[in-house]
């Protein structure tokens, strides 16, 4: 092929000695064609070039012209720039940045983001597991990586995303054991018996609330009259930057002596299913109505140093609880209650057992537990031993029936 001018693909002998191709795939912002160039050694080669190339441009796949952009270029822009909040909660925004500039910029960082192939990312995720890191670690930075390059990809940075074709961090997942009845009348009891703030554990594992959606409550969510609360908001992390000048006290900012928080102290809920009405037992109600009336006579002596957040749960003062003194606390309940060592989320395993027990169906229980899928409910609602021993002995009803005892006239009838 010659030089052509009509818009059409051209292949050419050039006077370097290397084959040449050049391929209109659009219009640039100027109006003038986006013709692309490619060489080879061979005819051959600078053809599949050009072939390529026009796939890339039929399918709507090329890059935009000019841009070399790094993979840390990228990065930085898309965590400082469009990964931030309200398009993403505050938690999540925090795991993506920690995950771009912890491990992904310096393990990436330096490649043409155009270049990234599939083998640079698992060559990572080995590093970092080599170095002792959990695969759910890595497995956290892949999905930060495979997020920010759908990104790109959508914006026409990249053809297509290299990360999908990665091969991920295999995750080896333990099923929780959810506590079983007797396990939960017994920690029901032990919260019932603490001196402050019992009723958010009766919240955590009759209702299946997870942590930030506990601690974010206030009252103005709670309708005694209806016996009913709205889950719409989640406690944060609390985060924290100097207030001590230049240069800094030495402490980290949690510890400065004039720190201030530079988090709000609750956001949205985890997705639109997780913002859900939810119906209160009875017993429930009336240990909240206890918990309110205690709170009211801590405002009292409190006076003036009382926070006022209108929050369900707080600290002697009216503060929200901190989520890590709130962790803290489930673990002393455990011990008082001189049950097994769990997480704190496992209480939301074990709501969701309770639901299971009672044959609740997987729609309400979605509703309940603020599910946005079904398969959550097959991840969430695992099967206790007394379920368990349940089924096998319905099996076993089933399949060997239970022969009728033989008095003592029939087996003397059945002698010969």
């Amino acid at each position: 092929m010659g030089r052509n001018v009509n818009g059409r693909s051209t292949i050419y002998l050039g006077k370097d000695g290397y084959w040449h191709g050049r391929v209109t795939v659009g219009v640039k912002d100027d109006g003038k064609p986006d013709r692309r160039h490619v060489m080879a050694k061979t005819k051959a080669l600078v053809t599949e070039k050009v072939r390529n190339l026009e796939a890339l441009r039929d399918a709507r796949r090329v890059p935009k012209a000019g841009q070399r952009w790094t993979v840390e270029k990228w990065l930085t822009h898309w965590i400082d720039n469009i990964a931030v909040p309200p398009r993403v909660s505050e938690n999540t925004h925090a795991g993506y940045r920690v995950d771009v500039e912890k491990h992904l910029i310096p393990g990436l960082g330096a490649h043409r983001l155009d270049n990234l192939a599939p083998e640079h990312a698992e060559k990572l995720y080995a590093k970092m597991q080599a170095k002792g890191l959990a695969a759910g670690t890595a497995h956290h930075v892949h999905r930060t990586l495979r997020n920010a390059l759908n990104e790109a990809e959508r914006r026409g940075m990249i053809s297509r995303n290299p990360v999908l074709l990665a091969k991920a961090p295999k995750l080896t997942e333990e099923e929780p054991e959810p506590y079983d009845l007797e396990e939960i009348k017994r920690l029901l009891k032990v919260a019932g018996e603490q001196p402050r703030n019992g009723a958010r554990w009766v919240v955590a594992l009759a209702l299946g609330l997870r942590q930030g959606e506990a601690l974010g409550l206030k009252w103005e969510d709670v309708n005694f009259e209806t016996g009913m609360i709205r889950v719409r908001r989640g406690r944060l992390r609390p985060k924290y930057a100097h207030g001590c000048g230049e240069p800094p006290c030495g402490r980290k900012a949690g510890y400065c002596p004039k720190k201030r928080e530079t988090r709000p102290e609750t956001g949205d809920t985890k997705s639109k299913a997780g913002r859900r009405m939810i119906g209160l037992p009875l017993p429930l109600v009336e240990l909240l109505k206890q918990h309110k009336r205690q709170q009211d006579a801590e405002r009292e002596e409190a006076r003036q140093l009382w926070h006022e957040g209108g929050y369900v749960f707080t600290k002697p003062d009216g503060r929200p609880l901190n989520p890590n003194t709130d962790y803290r606390e489930w673990k002393a309940l455990l011990e008082t209650a001189g049950l097994r060592e769990s997480r704190l989320h496992d209480a939301r395993h074990t709501a969701a057992t309770v639901l299971l027990i009672l044959g609740v169906p997987t729609a309400t229980a979605m509703a309940i537990m603020g599910w946005s899928s079904a398969s959550m409910a097959k991840r969430y609602q695992h099967m206790v031993d007394a379920i368990r021993s349940d089924v096998a002995g319905k099996v076993a009803g089933l399949l060997w029936e239970t022969a009728e005892p033989v008095t003592d006239d029939e087996e003397s009838e059945a002698r010969p």
